[in-house]
């Protein structure tokens, strides 16, 4: 791993903002390298509001979206919500049905079956809708390259409105409204929101005909920030705020499927990073193991008991995910060891038998391991499927847009793809996509960065410092948790490593002789040596809360240590 010192803010800039908000060195760097220079910017960023939040009718086509389903409400139309089978998709027919039963009782879902269907829009989603006598489908973080399908759909007489934020291609589909604020005639002021952001939007301009604003929308915010954090957008700006707000919903008045969801959690607040870990995969396991119309139906539910009972079957549906994910990740390493003698600057595999449900979350894993741009393809219908998951700074979505000759379709971001393609084009598409990265990567992205706020020495922390960095969150893309390096310190000789396998190394910091700090590195156990007969080495953590036996202490998180 090759450590990167962040530059360090203007002096200027340092004194200025000290003096503006009365903090130290420490605080004011790090908030200049979030781009925080003023006490408005400051107050926006420790106080997230609905003031922060953007007008929806400055989304290309917004105008188009509420007439046409404000004209819908009216005539009394039946109405499907669509979406795609993951968190964000789920989250957001949640959001979105939720709302329109509100106003209209004529409204359904439709989630597609991941391994029957696929991703997106599909001919048998729209010919359900036409059996249905549904004229108008409401597609959420799907549907920006569905040309065919939605033209298939106007000829059936059915109108989309499409809410994505997946990158279009250079033709639009013929829909009523496509509200996409990665669209490239779309001047609305931000342009990271995840699906359910953007039907949040829908939502809010809806609501602002009826004389309310996003503040009365607040209920829906717990499905919001879930799908902000599952999502891994960059959380800066209006997901700042959606997130802020919708974590408070989250921890005081959530809604009956995500409290049953946390309900056996013992913790006294959820982070976003509880968002992701706990609450994310259960609904994700759905869509992966059985149908996301069980994730759907759970976060609509508005009865507590049965909610639970629903919440139980997805608990089940997330232990089955755990299982397969293990298997199919250890069957993986062990192709990759087979297979790849010589150095590749990709790693591609393959086997017919792999779990469609769980392909995503293997090739995040090899690419932890390997740290090299990943395709984890299986068997699906007639077709080959794969997840694409990227190292930071290089664009997956191009390199699979190069490869373009040998794939029927993929869609997604610059660090996870999805896509499929014939089976006589594999080995083509394998050896095309290798050139295309060996080509276009920077070597130095092919080794883990970890990069560093600031360097201090360990008696700079303290509970003052952690009380501020905790008003910081939440963390995410954008704002990540504060890395710390302190250079010349050793441990006092207790130090060993810890856990079922002996994975993790425990030991406590000293640095000239003061200020002794536990400290724990998950994983670093193979570095026992480094800090074996209180040898002099460097760490990078950030800094965080041990509480046990009803005591609270301060401990160093270990992201990395070095001789």
């Amino acid at each position: 791993m090759r450590w990167t010192l962040k530059p360090k803010p203007e002096a200027s800039k340092i004194d200025l903002l000290k003096e503006a908000l009365n903090v130290d060195d420490i605080v004011a760097k790090l908030l200049l390298q979030r781009g925080i220079e003023t006490f408005e910017d400051a107050k926006t960023f420790f106080r997230p509001s609905f003031n922060d939040l953007h007008d929806p009718f400055l989304m290309k086509d917004m105008d188009k979206a509420v007439t046409r389903i404000e004209d819908a409400i009216a005539k009394g139309e039946n109405i499907l919500v669509y979406g795609d089978y993951d968190v964000d998709g789920t989250t957001s027919v949640a959001l979105m049905s939720s709302y329109l039963k509100t106003r209209i009782d004529t409204v359904a879902t439709y989630i597609p079956d991941r391994y029957d269907e696929g991703y997106g829009i599909s001919y048998k989603g729209i010919d359900f809708a036409d059996d249905n006598d549904f004229s108008l489908i409401i597609v959420l973080d799907c549907g920006i390259k569905a040309i065919e399908k939605i033209q298939y759909a106007k000829e059936k007489g059915i109108d989309f409105i499409i809410c994505d934020h997946h990158r279009p291609g250079d033709i639009l589909p013929d829909a009523i409204a496509v509200l996409d604020p990665k669209r490239h005639d779309c001047d609305y002021p931000f342009k990271e929101l995840c699906g359910c952001g953007v039907g949040f939007k829908l939502i809010s301009a809806l609501a602002s005909n009826q004389g309310q604003t996003p503040e009365d929308l607040i209920e829906y915010l717990d499905l919001v920030a879930t799908a902000i954090g599952a999502d891994i957008v960059p959380i800066v700006d209006e997901n700042r705020a959606l997130a802020y707000l919708g974590l408070q919903v989250i921890n005081t008045n959530p809604r009956p499927g995500m409290k049953a969801i946390i309900a056996e959690v013992k913790k006294d607040e959820l982070t976003i990073i509880d968002v992701v870990f706990i609450i994310a995969p259960r609904i994700n396991a759905a869509g992966r193991m059985k149908h996301g119309n069980h994730a759907v139906t759970l976060l609509t539910e508005t009865d507590f008991n049965m909610a639970a009972a629903y919440a139980v079957d997805i608990d089940q549906f997330n232990t089955d995910r755990r299982v397969a994910d293990k298997r199919i990740t250890e069957e993986a390493l062990l192709q990759i060891e087979k297979n790849n003698k010589e150095e590749k600057f990709t790693t591609v595999v393959y086997d017919e038998n792999w779990h469609k449900g769980v392909i995503g979350i293997v090739a995040s894993r090899l690419t932890e391991t390997f740290y090299r741009p990943t395709l984890v393809f299986t068997k699906s219908g007639d077709k080959l499927a794969a997840s694409a998951r990227s190292v930071k700074g290089f664009d997956v979505y191009n390199a699979l847009e190069a490869c373009n000759e040998y794939i029927e379709q993929f869609g997604g971001h610059k660090y996870a793809a999805g896509l499929t393609l014939l089976p006589e084009n594999y080995d083509a598409f394998k050896a095309k996509f290798e050139s295309v990265v060996k080509e276009t990567i920077d070597p130095k992205l092919l080794t883990p960065e970890l990069k560093v706020d600031l360097e201090i020495n360990l008696d700079q922390v303290d509970q003052r410092l952690m009380r501020i960095l905790k008003q910081f969150a939440p963390f995410g893309p954008g704002n990540m948790t504060p890395v710390f390096m302190t250079q010349n310190i050793k441990d006092t000789g207790w130090g060993k490593c810890v856990g079922e396998d002996k994975s993790h190394l425990r030991f406590t910091a000293t640095q000239n002789g003061f200020e002794n700090i536990v400290c724990i590195g998950f994983g670093l156990g193979n570095k026992l040596d480094i800090i074996k007969n209180k040898k002099i080495f460097n760490a990078a953590y950030t800094i965080d809360e041990n509480h046990w036996n009803g005591t609270t202490s301060l401990q160093l998180k270990l992201k990395d240590i070095k001789e």
